[in-house]
C-alpha cells in the first residue's frame, strides 16, 4: 500500500505545528517550505538574535522509497516521536543524519 499522500500530510502538519511557535528570544521567523514535486519538507529559521544573524534549517525531511527520511532535526527533543504519534510507523522513519557506522 502506498502511504505517500498520508505521509506528506502528516509531515506538513508536524512542520506547521513547529512553524506556529515563536522563539523565546530574538526576532526570528520560522518559514515552512514544502516541495511536493520532489517530496522535500523544510522548516527554515531566519532573523536576528543578540546581534547575530540566524538562518538555516530547523527541520529537513524527504520522502524516499516510501519512507520518511529525516535529513536534519534541529528540534530540541527531536521530531521522530511527533511523527510516530501522528501515525507514521517507526519502521517507516529513517534517521539519515546518523551514519550506518554509528548504529550498533
Amino acid at each position: 500500500m502506498d502511504n505517500t499522500a498520508t505521509y506528506r500530510t502528516t509531515i506538513k502538519n508536524v512542520i506547521l505545528k513547529y512553524a506556529n511557535l515563536r522563539p523565546s528570544h530574538g526576532n526570528i521567523h520560522l518559514d515552512p517550505v514544502f516541495d511536493e514535486t520532489n517530496d522535500r519538507y523544510v522548516l527554515m529559521q531566519r532573523g536576528w538574535d543578540r546581534g547575530h544573524r540566524i538562518r538555516g534549517n530547523l527541520i529537513y525531511m524527504a520522502l524516499h522509497d516510501g519512507k520518511v527520511c529525516i535529513e536534519y532535526d534541529g528540534i530540541e527533543h527531536g521530531i521522530t516521536d511527533d511523527l510516530i504519534k501522528a501515525g507514521i510507523p517507526d519502521d517507516q522513519i529513517i534517521l539519515s543524519y546518523i551514519s550506518d557506522l554509528e548504529v550498533v
